[in-house]
């Protein structure tokens, strides 16, 4: 598979969404009380994806707002240095970049306590999206945070409307974060307002488990989620691997064993090669072989990312996966 020849002639993707500083604790396996001092870390689904790509040679641009003060333009810079396109993103004076103070558990599972009331990615409008790096997308990706609170969620749902007008993949990872929304009954509800205007979405076994009420990954459970407008579900289930369903096949990739240090933007790493090997060969999505292809790869770049501290600075490059697996 060749991942990493993107070059300027293969298909961009554009990320929607939130970028922020997680505060991580120096020490792992303790609370955020308990933590006596703490490592910034730039973070956000949405960006860790286009990131993810751009390391796998891909092109990528990234659509947000941050705040005009030292830490947005500290993220604007990181995605710069990271090959990532910042046209998308302006800067609000009167509101602050978000932030996340994250516990890294024993086991490495995460627990996080948020800054953003409102953050400067909330109140990103309409009229400030950059239409012509929207419109250039071949793939448009997107989270659900983005859906909390207006005028982003008006913002969101117009960029969708752009994307699918100019002919690119939609791509959706609701990346479920229960402590932004009001309720579980309104999280449920919004993540699934904008469900049939995907091409594909990935979902953890927890969020399937979430958006069904089933207690349960099954195969008949997940396609619940399953709707008419989609080329691709995905159920990512950690170290078991992912499960994938299209119109006219299913079944199951499996993992990597790996020493977990910290699974902080290992499924953004997932997404992030998965889009990148669709703009590669996107008959991968009608093809089983092709696409069990992809998803090894995407498997491995998430193992690898687990394996250390830490999103971005985690996130393979494509030499890196290629090693990895000529030792799997």
């Amino acid at each position: 598979m060749a991942i990493g020849n993107g070059g300027t002639g293969s298909g961009l993707v554009v990320s929607f969404g939130e970028m922020l500083i997680d505060f991580v604790p120096s020490e792992a396996g303790v609370s955020l009380a308990e933590a006596s001092a703490f490592l910034k870390a730039p973070g956000g689904a949405p960006a860790n994806v286009a990131i993810a790509v751009a390391r796998l040679g891909g092109r990528a641009g990234f659509v947000s707002k941050l705040g005009d003060d030292e830490f947005g333009h500290m993220l604007a810079a990181i995605l710069r240095e990271n090959g990532v396109s910042d046209a998308g993103v302006v800067f609000d004076a009167g509101a602050r970049t978000a932030l996340a103070f994250v516990t890294l558990r024993a086991d490495g599972e995460r627990e996080f306590m948020f800054y953003r009331n409102p953050s400067a990615d909330m109140l990103l409008t309409a009229a400030e999206l950059n239409v012509d790096l929207i419109r250039n997308g071949a793939i448009f990706h997107y989270g659900s945070i983005s859906l909390i609170a207006e005028p982003c969620r008006s913002a969101h749902l117009k960029a969708m409307e752009l994307a699918k007008e100019a002919g690119a993949l939609l791509s959706y990872d609701p990346n479920l974060r229960l402590p932004l929304w009001p309720s579980p009954e309104e999280a449920r509800k919004q993540i699934l307002s904008i469900w049939d205007k995907a091409d594909i979405v990935k979902v953890s076994g927890a969020e399937l488990e979430f958006l069904t009420g089933h207690d349960s990954v099954e195969d008949e459970v997940a396609l619940r989620l399953w709707r008419p407008n989609l080329k691709l579900l995905l159920v990512t289930l950690g170290d078991k691997g992912c499960k994938y369903f299209t119109e006219d096949f299913r079944g199951i990739v499996g993992s990597f064993t790996v020493k977990q240090v910290d699974t902080t933007g290992a499924g953004d790493a997932f997404v992030g090669a998965l889009l990148q090997g669709i703009i590669e060969d996107r008959s991968a999505l009608l093809d089983e072989k092709k696409l069990r292809q992809v998803l090894r790869f995407a498997n491995a770049c998430g193992a690898i990312t687990a394996t250390k501290k830490g999103a971005i600075p985690s996130l393979p490059s494509a030499s890196e996966v290629m090693e990895f697996l000529g030792k799997a």
